[in-house]
Formats: structure tokens, C-alpha cells, sequence
């Protein structure tokens, strides 16, 4: 894959492109789970099978995210991008054809394997689309619309739910990625091919799949009972084994040479600490409150209307001020926003609600365009797609787990718990010193 910007035009539609595939790719992350329920009617199964519907798109997806990295490396972006968003739509609507769970199941298995092409892609396609002055503004672009699809899927849902059926869940993507697909064929440069992925990259992802998976099952199980913790335990020595193989000496090697792996673990932070409050306060809202799915949509929709508005402006700082000190600023509001809901009182108000995390979706409106041109500034040069691999992977970790921490802790003091793992990411950002040789 070719990183460097031979171009002196700016390929702002690029960009667009590339944020369009971030809301739709992380738009399917939450809005399966709310047509579970739909689910499990019409094909006649049961809601442990239903459930698959959305962990057969979030395990291969988080499994293939490094493997796919690495792989994109070595392939043309225009090449790669039109294969996966091919693919992701094929599948969607595969899965919204099925006749039957496992017809279902297999679409979306096959579905978060392109996804995991595209989350590593969108970055790479940002980055390299405009001059190196304006990445901090590129970046901010997928970085803000991909938490506003995860924030906004379950509206969205809701509605195609009570007018159309859970088959429409997958439809609505099409016409997305169609323009995504066009916008991408009609501007991108052509710069190299395909190749087939090496085959340790199928046992790298099976380490990885494995350990991100027992790490999700002993949390969603251990308030049942404490002891399935014991699952976590061998997520550990698989990471290390994944780290002596082919596939993970370079990341590592990335990270070492970019001295950014306590920015990607920020993400994780980030990212864990908003989706564990935005899971407990929904629950909250639609429990001991009583209140209606619209009434909690609208409520919840003061995050990424935060997060949108502060979204821009965080890219422009970063371009001016710098990319640490703006992801710094943005990390630093998000957790005081999250602090702000503890203890979470009965008796406040929609808007009292409402104004807490529009608070917090400022800060990850700031942090996130930021954040990204910090990690991808600092790539050595020729892994571009390694370096955007791991931060997409530290994300998509953040959000899986944050339900999980939740669910664990339960409420209130989950809400506690977010906080206080937002804050390390304020901690993460402040030690963060900058490589001595920027390789942008």
C-alpha cells in the first residue's frame, strides 16, 4: 500500500467516504442487539440463538482487525476498499434474506469479517486524502461519525422496528455503502492490487478471537456467579503467544516505534467508560424510571449531538494547538461529564440528564479526530494500516467491553466504575511524550 500523499489536492470526498463507512460500521454494532427480541420470533429460536446475530459480527471483527491491518499494508487501498464495501453490503443483505438462524448467523459471521477491512481502512483513507496540516481535521471526520452511529443505531432501530421488521436493520445500510462504493471508485487513486492474506494471518486471528472471547464471556457471566471470571484467565497467554508470532511482531514493533501504546490503550479507556454509562443509563431510564423507548432515545441522543457539534472543532484545534493537548482537553470533559452522573438521582429530569451527557459527548467529539491523527502521525512509514488497525481494535474492544463492565458491576455503581475508566484515560494522555522522530 502506497502512504505517502503524492497529490497536492485535498480529497475531501475521500474523506466523506471514509466517514460514511465509520457510521454505518459501527451503526451495526449496537442496532442488532435491540431486534433480538424481533429476531428470535420470526425465525423461531431462542434468544441464545438470536444473540448470535450480533456476536457472530463482533467477534471476527475484533479477531481480524490486526490480521487485516497487516494485510492492507501490503494491497492497494482502492482495491482493498471496493472488495470490502462489496462484500459488507452482500452480506447484509444476505443476512437480511435469511430464511432460517444459521443462514442468518453465517451473513453475519462473514459480514464483520469486511467489517473488520473497513474499520482499519477508514482511518488509512482519512490520512492520506488531505495534506499532512489538515489530518487532525480529515481524522476528526470517521472519528466522530463512528461513535454517532453506535450512539444513534438503537433510534434508528427502534423505529425500523415499529414500522418495517428487523429485516430492514440490514437494508438500510445499502444505500450507504453504495455511495461510499461510488464516491471511492470515481476519486481514489489507483495504487496497487490485491494479494491474498498470508496464512498465519487465519492463526492470529484465532488467538485473538479467542482471548477477546473469554474475556466478554467471563464478564457478561460473573454476576451469576464471580467464579466464571476464571474464563479470563487465558486471555493472557494467548496475547503473548499472538506477540511471538509473525503477526504480532509488527504491531508491536509499531507501537514501540511510535511510542503510542498508551494513546491506544486511552482509546480503550475512552471508549469502555462511555459505552458501560451509555448501556447502565438506557437501562435506567427504561426501568426504575418507566420511561417510553422514544423518551430515552431522545435522551440519549444529547451524546452524539455533543459529540458532532465539539467534533469539528476538535479537528481545527488539533491542526492549530497540537493533537495531544486537544485529545487531553477532549478526554478531560468526557470524564467529567460521566463524574457528573454519579450518584445517578431518581429525581432529576430529562434535561438534567440530558445536559451530563452532552458534556461528555463534547469531550469525545474533541478526543477522538485528535487522538486518531496522534497515533497515525506517528506511524512509521509503511504501516499506516498497522498503526489505524490497532487504534480501530483498541476502540471496538472499548465498546464490546463497556457493556460487559457494566453488566458486572451493575448499577449505580457501574456508573462510578465508567467514570473512573475515562479518567485513566486522562492519565494515559498525560504521560504521553512524543516520539523523537515524527515518521508522518
Amino acid at each position: 500500500m502506497t502512504n505517502s500523499q503524492s497529490e497536492p489536492v485535498d480529497r475531501w470526498s475521500l474523506v466523506v467516504a471514509a466517514g460514511l463507512l465509520s457510521f454505518v460500521a459501527m451503526l451495526d454494532m449496537n442496532v442488532v442487539n435491540l431486534a433480538l427480541t424481533d429476531i428470535s420470533a420470526g425465525l423461531h429460536v431462542s434468544a441464545g440463538v438470536a444473540q448470535w446475530a450480533a456476536l457472530g459480527y463482533q467477534l471476527p471483527l475484533v479477531a481480524l482487525l490486526l490480521p487485516a491491518g497487516r494485510w492492507l499494508d501490503q494491497v492497494g487501498t482502492r482495491s482493498a476498499l471496493l472488495l470490502a464495501v462489496s462484500c459488507f453490503a452482500a452480506s447484509s443483505a444476505l443476512a437480511a434474506l435469511a430464511p432460517w438462524a444459521s443462514w442468518l448467523i453465517a451473513a453475519r459471521l462473514l459480514q464483520g469479517a469486511f467489517g473488520a477491512v473497513l474499520f482499519v481502512l477508514m482511518p488509512v483513507l482519512a490520512a492520506t486524502s488531505v495534506r499532512p496540516e489538515l489530518r487532525g481535521r480529515a481524522m476528526s471526520v470517521p472519528a466522530t461519525l463512528g461513535p454517532l452511529g453506535a450512539v444513534t443505531g438503537p433510534v434508528l432501530g427502534g423505529l425500523l422496528l415499529d414500522h418495517l421488521g428487523w429485516r430492514a436493520i440490514f437494508l438500510i445500510k445499502l444505500p450507504v455503502c453504495l455511495a461510499a462504493a461510488l464516491i471511492v471508485r470515481r476519486h481514489a487513486p489507483r495504487r496497487g492490487g490485491l494479494r491474498p492474506p498470508d496464512r498465519s494471518s487465519l492463526g492470529d486471528a484465532a488467538l485473538i478471537g479467542a482471548a477477546v472471547a473469554s474475556v466478554l464471556l467471563s464478564l457478561t457471566l460473573a454476576p451469576e456467579a464471580p467464579q466464571w471470571l476464571l474464563l479470563a484467565l487465558p486471555a493472557a497467554p494467548l496475547v503473548l503467544l499472538w506477540l511471538r508470532r509473525p503477526g504480532g511482531r509488527p504491531v508491536a514493533e509499531v507501537l514501540r516505534a511510535a511510542g503510542t501504546a498508551g494513546v491506544n490503550a486511552s482509546v480503550l479507556a475512552l471508549a469502555a467508560g462511555f459505552a458501560a454509562c451509555h448501556y447502565l443509563l438506557a437501562q435506567h431510564l427504561r426501568g426504575p424510571r418507566g420511561e417510553s423507548a422514544t423518551a430515552t432515545a431522545l435522551t440519549m441522543l444529547a451524546f452524539p449531538l455533543g459529540m458532532v457539534l465539539a467534533g469539528r472543532v476538535g479537528g481545527r484545534l488539533a491542526d492549530r494547538w497540537g493533537a495531544r493537548p486537544t485529545a487531553l482537553t477532549g478526554a478531560a470533559v468526557t470524564t467529567l461529564g460521566l463524574a457528573l452522573l454519579v450518584p445517578l438521582d431518581s429525581d432529576w429530569s430529562a434535561f438534567d440528564i440530558a445536559g451530563r451527557l452532552a458534556l461528555a459527548g463534547a469531550g469525545m467529539g474533541l478526543n477522538g479526530g485528535p487522538t486518531q491523527a496522534l497515533v497515525m502521525s506517528a506511524s512509521p512509514p509503511g504501516k499506516l494500516a498497522t498503526a489505524g488497525s490497532a487504534v480501530q481494535l483498541a476502540r471496538s474492544l472499548g465498546f464490546a467491553l463497556g457493556p460487559a463492565l457494566a453488566t458486572a458491576a451493575g448499577a449505580p455503581e457501574g456508573i462510578a466504575l465508567a467514570a473512573l475508566v475515562a479518567a485513566t484515560a486522562v492519565a494515559l494522555l498525560a504521560l504521553h511524550r512524543r516520539p523523537a522522530r515524527n515518521h508522518a
